[in-house]
């Protein structure tokens, strides 16, 4: 391993990038949608798979049919000591302020810093159910605005705001959050208006990424980036693409409700990825027959090493993987990404 790379329990790269940020790297916590009996037993769980690996934290997810995120952070939070909730975070559910109080209470309860993902709006017919007719682009303006007022919040003192969408007037929030655990924000910046919207408020701006060959991978873009993509990594290509196909085997249900979801998505990243095709290690079969929504890596660690390492020149520097299958997938992501650091030269 080159002298310049130091891995942490496997996963997590400590020193920094060409760009003076390290490279972090998320799981994401299992849906509580069709979730066994023990679905409890599970997050805790995924949770300490994360932990053990280097994971900086664990994205979790929210939409009008899953569990609320913010109790499922607190049994995450409770499950071991440093891994740290990325929780997804939608303005129709609550006020900013909500968002700021439950921060800095969890902060101050378990001394745990939290990532927000910042999401815009979600499925169509979820946000029609709430009546918020909203057009995308405004959804980002509006998303703007939560985000500095959460912000704002958090750094302490009286916050008074006045914007479109938000206003406060000589607001404080208690408890008080500690500066070392302000909240890490990400958000989609696969649109022009979701990038916008990540540049102004200092987010990261989070990708479903394209084929490294093309234009869209060849640049991070001036702001910090990353990208969500599951990883199916093995020492041979052909033990990679057994299992992917065990898997994830073609379901022509899921592929019905794929094609339905993108007529009526107005998501700028489910479009593009559904006009995409993947071919070598680059599979979008998954993400086509509706079993999961981005893209996979499959192949041998250098193959998935030599792709890796494309988005990490390309300046790319948070990478949110797919719910893991078993704990041993995240020793051969490692493997992986070890290889990619060496290509990258990192």
């Amino acid at each position: 391993m080159p002298a310049n790379v130091a891995i942490a329990n496997g996963l997590h790269p400590v020193s920094p990038s060409p760009k003076n940020r390290p490279v972090e790297l998320f799981s994401t916590c299992p849906s509580s949608m069709g979730a066994p009996a023990n679905y409890t037993e599970r997050i805790t769980e995924v949770a300490l798979w994360s932990e053990a690996a280097g994971c900086t934290g664990i994205l979790v997810y929210t939409d009008n049919t899953l569990a609320d995120p913010w109790l499922v952070s607190q049994i995450l939070i409770q499950a071991g000591s440093s891994l740290c909730p990325l929780v997804a975070v939608q303005p129709v559910y609550m006020h900013p302020y909500s968002v700021a109080k439950m921060v800095s209470t969890l902060g101050f309860l378990h001394n745990r810093r939290l990532f927000l993902n910042m999401v815009a709006g979600g499925f169509k017919n979820d946000l029609a159910a709430l009546d918020d007719p909203t057009p995308h682009d405004s959804r980002y303006d509006r998303l703007r605005e939560y985000t500095l007022v959460i912000q704002g919040l958090l750094r302490g003192g009286a916050l008074t705001f006045e914007g479109q969408f938000y206003r406060v007037k000589g607001l404080t929030l208690n408890p008080a959050l500690a500066p070392e655990l302000m909240p890490g924000i990400l958000m989609s910046g696969s649109s022009p208006a979701g990038m916008t919207a990540a540049l102004s408020t200092g987010a990261v701006a989070i990708k479903y990424p394209e084929p490294p060959s093309s234009a869209e991978a060849s640049s991070a873009s001036s702001g910090d980036c990353g990208v969500r993509i599951g990883i199916i990594a093995r020492p041979q290509e052909e033990q990679a693409w057994s299992i992917a196909f065990q898997r994830f085997p073609e379901d022509r249900k899921g592929q019905l409700t794929r094609q339905i979801a993108s007529k009526v998505s107005d998501s700028h990243w489910h479009k593009s990825l559904s006009q995409l095709s993947g071919s070598g290690t680059y599979w979008l079969v998954p993400f086509e027959n509706y079993q999961t929504n981005c893209p996979y890596l499959v192949g041998s660690y250098e193959n998935v090493a030599e792709v890796l390492a494309k988005y990490l020149a390309s300046g790319f520097r948070t990478f949110i993987l797919d719910i893991p299958a078993e704990e041993e997938e995240f020793a051969h992501t490692s493997a992986a990404f070890q290889a990619a650091f060496r290509w990258a030269a990192l």
